[in-house]
């Protein structure tokens, strides 16, 4: 294990992503923000994914610092760890709310803002604040669920809407998907339809897509020049990652995932991104370090433009 996190074992250092100490970034800005929001209200199948950022978070820091792939250190850019966002009752409508003002504070001191969900509902608020910033903005959406009903459960914010709400604000391109109602269908057919008379703001590759060669360099095509990165970690395979609230079989691996970030990050500025989902399991912790991972992935191809 590094010998780079500071003091081990203090309560500070346990709960910063990846148990770096803040003394390490004294006299310079990070430049990540890490904010952990456990809000899981709407979620509709299996509940808990209030408990994922702090199991992502508890297994960064059992992480080894260096990188293999890209042969170096991504925490040397700066990594901060946020005290967690206080839930509501009030609804996910309000919770939305409060993540906008939370990334919006991010942006504000001029960090990016790497949101740890949760259900997948807060990421509206982080795609809110961002377009304040980036009003050309587009997100790329991995995810088994289309997410595009129009409302679920009495309230448009449910995280099954989430995609919609997106789709409302700016372009979406979703991957992996494999899962979604006659009336997503519907809607995302008539999307199609009209996006062969002018672009469209939505383009959608299935799981099947990716996996029978669609190529990430096609996937990046449908995105603009800066990005917002939403990965629900249902977009894996349940036989790599179990700990979701609606697995969903025949998903991605880890390197298909890896490779259609990869091209994102290398073609486009990604100016923030989510992870979202993680259901923890009890005695299961493989599927807590593979999250953990993939965070700290995204942050070390930023700093690298992409390039391995």
């Amino acid at each position: 294990m590094s010998a780079v996190k500071g003091k081990a074992g203090t309560a500070e250092a346990m709960f910063n992503f990846g148990g770096l100490s803040g003394e390490l970034f004294e006299g310079r800005k990070p430049r990540y923000s890490v904010l952990p929001v456990p809000y899981d209200l709407t979620t509709s199948y299996v509940s808990g994914t209030r408990g994922g950022p702090r199991a992502i978070i508890e297994a960064s820091t059992h992480m080894e610092l260096y990188d293999e792939e890209l042969g170096c250190e991504p925490y040397e850019a700066g990594i901060e760890t946020l005290p967690q966002l206080e839930s509501t009752a009030l609804g996910p409508g309000e919770m939305v709310r409060r993540v906008r003002e939370a990334v919006e504070s991010i942006l504000d001191d001029g960090k990016v803002p790497v949101m740890l969900g949760g259900e997948h509902s807060i990421t509206l608020g982080l795609v809110q604040a961002l377009l304040e910033r980036y009003p050309k903005m587009s997100v790329l959406q991995l995810d088994a669920h289309a997410d595009m009903r129009e409302a679920y459960q009495d309230t448009p914010f449910n995280h099954a809407c989430v995609a919609r709400r997106v789709s409302e604000l700016c372009p979406i391109v979703q991957v992996g998907i494999r899962s979604l109602s006659a009336d997503e269908a519907a809607f995302l057919e008539r999307e199609k339809k009209a996006g062969e008379r002018a672009r469209t703001r939505i383009r959608t590759f299935t799981a099947l897509d990716v996996l029978k060669g669609a190529s990430p360099g096609d996937i990046a095509s449908g995105l603009t020049d800066e990005v917002c990165i939403t990965i629900d970690l249902d977009v894996f395979d349940p036989s790599i990652m179990p700990a979701t609230g609606t697995p969903e079989p025949g998903g991605l691996g880890w390197y298909d995932v890896l490779g259609v970030v990869r091209e994102a990050v290398s073609r486009k500025k990604v100016v923030g991104f989510d992870v979202v989902e993680l259901c923890p399991l009890p005695g299961v912790i493989a599927p807590d370090f593979l999250a953990a991972k993939l965070v700290y992935k995204i942050m070390g191809y930023m700093n690298r433009g992409g390039k391995r």
